[in-house]
């Protein structure tokens, strides 16, 4: 079982901000918060082929350069389904002179094969998927065995704060571009394809769109997955 460290403030450090995500939640989180502790987090010591989830507007590109400078031979790829944000991401891309595979897709059909990526990326992504259980089997089927998936996600919270977001979700659906604030994405991803190596929550974001988890996690066996999937089914929300 991983160990959930305790809640953690956010550092607010004195440098120049990366360009932020399209996501609407993260746009505005970025402005007030420094996320780049986060996303620092997602990049670290990464190698093999690597996938940034819902780039975005290019969010994760400052950090993937970083990783590309410690590391040439890594490989990348991205996905964007809405096509403004993939054009900035390219945008932001060839700005920093990064070699990046950026194509359209949905994370719940991955448009690559059986065991591709060492690393999969996740950061604000599953607030707003339309079915983020098929999401991760997703990520489960395109990451290789010894793979990792790494997350940063707003969840949903306990007592009442948890039950204004369950109230406010149906309209905030509506006004944030599918956005979720009463998802317990952290839940499902150790419930189903997924053994949860390490999280972290963060006592990030602003009401109702907190807190935030980060962490990573490996794939279990296709076997395991079913029974796990199974059991995760009182997890699920209506949608």
């Amino acid at each position: 079982m991983p160990s959930r460290t305790a809640e953690k403030s956010d550092a607010n450090r004195p440098e120049s901000k990366p360009p932020t995500s399209g996501h609407p939640i993260v746009a505005a989180l970025s402005a007030r918060f420094d996320l780049s502790e986060h996303r620092r987090y997602l990049a670290c010591e990464l190698d093999g082929v690597i996938l940034d989830l819902g780039a975005g507007s290019g969010a994760m590109v400052p950090y993937l350069q970083t990783a590309v400078k410690r590391e040439p031979a890594l490989r990348l790829h991205a996905l964007e389904p809405d096509p403004n944000r993939q054009r900035q991401a390219k945008q932001t891309a060839a700005a920093h002179d990064l070699d990046i595979h950026l194509q359209s897709g949905r994370a719940e059909s991955l448009p690559y094969a059986d065991d591709t990526f060492d690393v999969v990326i996740a950061a604000a992504v599953f607030c707003t998927v339309q079915d983020p259980f098929l999401a991760l089997e997703e990520v489960h089927r395109v990451v290789k065995p010894d793979g990792e998936f790494r997350f940063l996600e707003h969840v949903r919270s306990d007592g009442l704060r948890g039950y204004v977001q369950d109230v406010m979700t149906p309209l905030w659906k509506r006004i944030d571009n599918g956005c979720h604030l009463n998802r317990r994405t952290d839940d499902w991803i150790a419930a189903g394809p997924f053994a949860l190596d390490e999280i972290e929550t963060l006592r990030l974001g602003v009401s109702p769109s907190r807190p935030f988890v980060r962490g990573t996690a490996t794939p279990v066996s296709h076997t395991e997955t079913d029974s796990r999937i199974s059991s995760a089914d009182g997890f699920k929300e209506s949608r």
